[in-house]
């Protein structure tokens, strides 16, 4: 008889487990024998005692347990969170992503295995977030695997996520291991070199979920004139003049954000077409849109307007209100490309408030292209939550 503690579902609430999905929420706990500590594994068995799987306990969070293995004989140790860091590293490494001078998302949570861990690696250094209890709770284990299996110049935590908090965790950052660089750290990805400062960006300090996408709008830009909105540092503007845009005109709410994009423009060459307002961005387009403006390709890249349930209708009254008004600021035959990071957003759902903005503009509309997370992001398919990235590249006819 084990002396690991055990958690007991309620009847038929086992389904879930065989279909293999990673999270089990607090309704679904009949009993729990025991008392685990916040983070240390369980065995998950039904109510006729059958073994389901061993998980991470989370007692302050309503996702209750997040799924390791569902295979009874492997244990859960040191060794088990080495060999799930190797695996992510093998498949990054399949895709071509680990030269020294790229960046990429080595390890993204339930999707490669490791629940609530986040790992994006700019060049030599790596940049962490541990965002479950499971996680938080071998964090030096995880540490010592990417140490290593990579050995980087550092590796910095950025655990300072809302989500922390559902999971009874306190905000936290520091340096882990070796020494932090004493500039931005510089990365390449499609042809645009960009800086990263891993300790006072947001998240892990830049963003490479668009990655794929900064060159699938730019594909579009030559000739044109770009308004990049929710800009950060620039990645569409930047991508879209590499490719022959005219100007580019990139709007943010963070002046930090927007003096990196001004770092980055003149790294790659593009200073001289480039325009930077830092404010509200709603009101700052519709400042544009009472002044007239027209451009040639818009750009709409929000932060997640939806972090609930509870903030679905509010958020999607966002969605639509900025795409209106991207839609309004567009030349006839101008390219709008869309996105929302709210996974409480349906791709169907998002494709409706769009197309009811475009209505509401008296726009007519042709979808080009959707888009997505690019393929450091993969999408376990039994957990299609973590497919959050969704995005429309689309042309006004008139």
């Amino acid at each position: 008889m084990t002396s690991m503690p055990e958690v007991t579902l309620k009847a038929g609430r086992e389904k879930s487990i065989r279909r293999r999905h990673p999270w089990i929420f607090s309704g679904a706990v009949a009993g729990v024998d025991g008392a685990p500590p916040s983070g240390s594994t369980v065995r998950l068995v039904s109510q006729s005692r059958e073994f389901l799987a061993y998980a991470a306990w989370s007692p302050s969070s309503q996702i209750r347990l997040r799924i390791w293995s569902y295979d009874e004989k492997e244990s859960i140790d040191a060794a088990f969170m080495t060999r799930r860091v190797a695996r992510a590293i093998e498949l990054r490494r399949q895709l071509r992503l680990l030269d020294k001078s790229g960046a990429c998302r080595l390890i993204f949570s339930e999707s490669d295995g490791l629940p609530g861990l986040i790992v994006d690696r700019y060049g030599e250094y790596l940049v962490c977030q541990f965002l479950s209890a499971g996680g938080d709770y071998w964090r030096d284990a995880l540490v010592s695997a990417l140490d290593e299996l990579l050995s980087p110049r550092a590796i910095y935590e950025r655990s300072e996520a809302d989500v922390r908090k559902k999971e009874g965790l306190e905000s936290r950052s520091g340096l882990l291991r070796g020494d932090l660089p004493s500039e931005p750290v510089e990365f390449s990805i499609g042809g645009m070199r960009r800086l990263v400062n891993i300790e006072q960006g947001h998240k892990t300090g830049g963003y490479l979920d668009q990655s794929i996408n900064y060159q699938r709008v730019a594909s579009y830009a030559s000739g044109a004139r770009v308004l990049d909105a929710y800009s950060y540092s620039g990645g569409f503007a930047i991508s879209a003049l590499l490719k022959g845009a005219l100007s580019a005109t990139l709007i943010d709410s963070s002046a930090d954000a927007l003096a990196t994009a001004e770092q980055q423009a003149t790294l790659n060459g593009v200073a001289d077409r480039c325009g930077y307002t830092n404010a509200n961005v709603p009101e700052e387009l519709r400042r544009l849109r009472k002044a007239q403006e027209r451009f040639d390709i818009v750009v709409l890249d929000p932060p997640k307007f939806v972090s609930s349930a509870q903030q679905l209708k509010s958020g999607c009254r966002g969605y639509k209100d900025i795409n209106m008004l991207g839609l309004h600021l567009l030349k006839p035959g101008g390219i709008l490309a869309t996105f929302s990071c709210s996974g409480h957003v349906s791709s169907d759902l998002f494709q409706k408030i769009v197309a009811g903005a475009a209505v509401d503009v008296n726009r007519n509309v042709q979808i080009i292209e959707r888009m997505t997370q690019a393929p450091d992001h993969p999408v376990e398919l039994q957990f299609p939550e973590g497919e959050y990235l969704k995005g429309l590249l689309l042309r006004v006819v008139e």
